[in-house]
């Protein structure tokens, strides 16, 4: 048999990069979630439960793409709460945890806006 070899843990991912992948998936899950509300009311007008479900659908699948993008760079919170929690539990330092905040809510707040 051959000798095992082991695969080097991966570099860590510098903050900076982490804080613009939160800017990032959070402005694309607020857009995700805004663009498929509107997106189910012209779908299904007047249907109120196919579009909670037309929006919960495209939600998740947009959801999952986007964790799939940024995971493996911040972790994927996109939430304050989720980022305080996982410190909470020490999957997070505290520090990361406060620095992702304001890249979080600016995200939300800057990425899906524009003028009309």
């Amino acid at each position: 048999m051959g000798a095992v070899t082991r695969t080097p843990p991966p570099e860590p991912v510098a903050l900076r990069r982490q804080l613009a992948a939160e800017f990032l998936g959070s402005g694309f899950l607020a857009a995700i979630v805004i663009g498929s509300g509107i997106a189910a009311q012209h779908l299904s007008p007047g249907s109120t439960g196919l579009e909670l479900l037309e929006n919960a659908a495209a939600t998740a699948a947009g959801l999952f793409a986007i964790i799939l993008m940024f995971g493996p760079v911040s972790g994927a919170h996109f939430n304050p709460v989720v980022s305080f929690a996982d410190a909470a539990f020490g999957g997070l330092r505290w520090r990361e945890a406060a620095a992702y905040l304001p890249a979080q809510v600016a995200g939300c707040i800057g990425v899906p806006w524009r003028p009309t």
